[in-house]
């Protein structure tokens, strides 16, 4: 399992497509927690959600970043945290788009959160119950193409971020 700095190096090395399927409704991120309560007691978000840099690194180069994130309303308070810092990842260049499974149910995903690199790497996520970071698994060559149909399946049905949050 990849994690730490091994995992983050995943995103320096990719050379044109990083996708992600989100699966929980909580992501229990240390570097977050005080941004996360500071949002919980009405401060807002920090200046660099406008545009957001780890984001930007990635387009800046010409990389396409994406991702589907499978919820389901009502929003728990982490998801609105997290869909508030959105407009700053889309502004920085990554192509967002949700599955409310309140409004439309979704055969054929999987239950769990994933990366794929460049249509030639899936990286499973795992976490803890209550959303820690465990590590991420490489798949094995085999399993790609499972996970492509899914990556296909999940833009195939997703509304963009801005649809999402206009109705």
């Amino acid at each position: 399992m990849l994690k730490g700095e091994d995992f983050g190096r995943l995103f320096e090395t990719f050379e044109r497509t990083a996708f992600r399927l989100e699966t929980l409704a909580v992501y229990d991120v240390d570097e977050e927690r005080e941004e996360f309560a500071d949002f919980l007691a009405g401060k807002g978000l920090p200046p660099d959600c406008c545009d957001n840099p780890w984001v930007r690194a990635m387009t800046g180069l010409g990389k396409q970043v994406a991702r589907v994130h499978v919820l389901r309303s009502p929003l728990s308070d982490y998801l609105r945290y997290e869909l508030a810092a959105y407009p700053g990842n889309v502004k920085a260049g990554e192509s967002i788009g949700i599955i409310d499974t309140a409004r439309q149910e979704v055969a054929g995903l999987p239950d769990h959160d994933f990366w794929l690199f460049d249509d030639a790497r899936v990286y499973r996520m795992h976490y803890t119950d209550s959303g820690q970071f465990i590590g991420a698994e490489l798949l094995p060559d085999d399993r790609l193409n499972e996970y492509q149909q899914y990556r296909d399946i999940a833009l195939a049905h997703a509304v963009s971020f801005a649809e999402y949050t206009a109705a």
